[in-house]
């Protein structure tokens, strides 16, 4: 029944996509590793006992019993269970390790890392300038009452190099990481489920060597007398040793917990794979096949529309995959869609996205006119040169009907909630035209890029991105206090995500960081013969040779010793940007859409 679904016969994977295990190594874990485990864990211990344990998932795997393989034999061909377990055997869970540990594996655990990901990581389009202290929320005080940060300056000042905090803001020298109002209105709700989580703001100083420096972790819970009573705080502070550096450990998973989750509802499902589908739909009932726009983006709606019909049966569903596999549970797919009240379609382009959030401000002196805050942060259009040789005056686009009626229905009946905000372009001149096919490029190709094959790379490590935590934040003076104390690795397993969740959530994302032998990536094309027009072929090409520039020039960076963020303490080279890719889990790679 999970394939029973409808998608337009054009719309559907190809036969290779289907053999490269895609669909059905999400149907064996659904459907068949799922119920298997979950009756195993039910009778086994749910706990990795020591972080050990959690490495033995790549250096033996677990142990299960054969009846666990009955179901698998029957349904999926055996080229696909080695591929998918690696092993002939066949009796061991085992996983690739993941690039992350790959060189370290106690890195992960420092400061530097856990700072550095939030630009190079995989959820680096969340973290933005900090430009009042303290922290302060745009929350209705009238429902949730008082929600300014309880975070002093006192406490972060002994951090900011001899600076005030009012003199780093100035000099745009202070980040935050904000999880708070997005989650607060929620809390309640998700805690009444197995999850125990907290809302989150991370504030962080730019060190003059260009990296990060996390200096303070705010924890809230609604209060426990109404939510109009404003939230519950606490703030933690780097420690170096003792019971405190373990707090400040769980400190950090606990942001890492909710971080993951917005990254997986938010950023990736929503921002990417939801909000580009609309486009897809609009474009092929409103622009005929030989209409220049409709040759310039469908590349990049390759697979997209199969994929989300797919997600939407198997894995967002209620009671999926996804609901047991990150925090806030039953109500994920709630909490995406609210977010989607703040979906504004020309911000999702960059530069804009990057003015928006501070990380950047315009300047005419520096490249492309723009200067980055932070130097180092890693995260060519042709489309300018396309649609100018198909649209010489602006009056062109005004009467091109097709592009009218394509512009009109995906405004207000494909994204209708927000057919009447004021920042949708007018597609009534060429720059209209040429800012809207950009952003669409951008996020159905580099944007979900960037935020979707890192995901094992990192997230396949689960000390690092826990995606559930299962109780609270010990207070002194009980027994999960002294345990932190006496064993902090057990107790920080306590905390995050158990085992079936483990296993279930990394075969998961490993299948969804995978390429495809069929994968077509940024600058090239399926079919050579895409169009007959003599100019948009050399464009074509002069594109595809500024994106084998740009990869020259990332590698470059990436060797640079100044450029810390692009490496970290990990040695781990930032590669979810590189244009290119061979198939399988690389951690790079640009394919032209939403096609995973």
């Amino acid at each position: 029944m999970s394939f029973n679904i409808y998608v337009p016969k054009d719309e559907r994977f190809s036969h290779v996509k289907m053999a490269d295990a895609l669909g059905y190594a999400l149907k064996l874990i659904v459907q068949v590793l799922k119920p298997e485990l979950e009756s195993l864990f039910d009778s086994t211990p749910n706990e990795f006992d020591s972080f050990q344990d959690v490495l033995k998932l790549y250096e033996g795997g677990i142990k299960l019993p054969e009846g666990v393989f009955k179901d698998i034999r029957e349904n999926i061909p055996s080229e696909l269970i080695k591929e998918i377990f690696r092993t002939d055997g066949e009796n061991f869970l085992r996983f690739p390790t993941p690039q992350v540990i790959k060189e370290d594996k106690s890195a992960w655990r420092t400061d530097e890392e856990f700072a550095r990901e939030l630009l190079a990581g995989i959820n680096p389009v969340i973290i933005r300038s900090l430009q009042e202290f303290p922290p302060t929320s745009k929350l209705d005080p009238k429902v949730y009452g008082d929600q300014t940060s309880r975070m002093t300056k006192e406490q972060i000042e002994i951090n900011l190099d001899g600076l005030t905090v009012d003199e780093a803001i100035r000099k745009k020298k202070l980040f935050i990481l904000d999880h708070h109002d997005s989650l607060m209105p929620y809390m309640r709700r998700i805690n009444s489920t197995s999850t125990k989580a907290y809302a989150s703001r991370t504030v962080l100083f730019l060190k003059s060597d260009g990296t990060l420096k996390p200096l303070a972790i705010e924890l809230s819970l609604p209060h426990a007398e109404g939510d109009q009573f404003g939230a519950i705080s606490k703030v933690y502070t780097p420690a170096e040793q003792g019971v405190e550096n373990s707090i400040w450990q769980l400190a950090k998973a606990y942001v890492a917990v909710v971080d993951s989750g917005v990254h997986q509802l938010i950023s990736h499902w929503l921002h990417t794979h939801a909000t580009i589908e609309p486009f897809i739909i609009a474009t092929h009932r409103q622009l005929s096949v030989l209409h220049p726009i409709h040759k310039l983006l469908h590349p990049h709606f390759r697979d997209t529309m199969n994929i989300n019909a797919l997600a939407r049966q198997i894995l967002i569903n209620a009671g999926g995959a996804l609901e047991l596999t990150v925090f806030p549970a039953k109500y994920s797919m709630e909490l995406s869609s609210a977010m989607y009240k703040n979906w504004v379609f020309p911000e999702q382009a960059l530069p804009v996205d990057l003015i928006k959030r501070g990380m950047a401000v315009e300047d005419p002196t520096a490249r492309h006119g723009l200067r980055l805050l932070i130097e180092d942060y890693p995260f060519a259009t042709w489309v300018q040169d396309y649609c100018s040789y198909y649209y010489k005056t602006d009056d062109t686009v005004k009467k091109d009907s097709e592009l009218q009626a394509w512009w009109k229905e995906l405004r207000e009946e494909g994204h209708g909630d927000k057919k009447d905000e004021p920042w949708w372009p007018k597609m009534q001149t060429r720059e209209d035209l040429i800012e809207s096919c950009t952003i669409i490029i951008w996020i159905a190709s580099a944007l979900h890029a960037a935020i979707n094959f890192g995901q094992y790379p990192y997230g396949g490590f689960p000390l690092l991105r826990p995606s559930i935590s299962r109780r609270f934040m010990p207070e002194e003076g009980t027994p999960e206090y002294d345990e932190v104390a006496t064993n902090p690795d057990k107790a920080f397993l306590k905390t995050i995500t158990s085992q079936l969740q483990t296993v279930l959530g990394i075969s998961l994302i490993e299948v969804l960081s995978r390429h495809t032998s069929d994968e077509v990536y940024l600058g090239q094309r399926d079919t050579p013969n895409w169009t007959t027009d003599a100019e948009p072929l050399e464009f074509f090409h002069k594109f595809g040779d500024k994106l084998r520039k740009i990869e020259e020039q990332i590698m470059s960076m990436n060797n640079d010793e100044k450029l810390k963020n692009r490496f970290g303490p990990v040695k781990m080279p930032y590669t979810l940007l590189y244009p290119s890719s061979e198939g399988g889990l690389t951690g790079m790679g640009i394919p032209n859409s939403v096609s995973i």
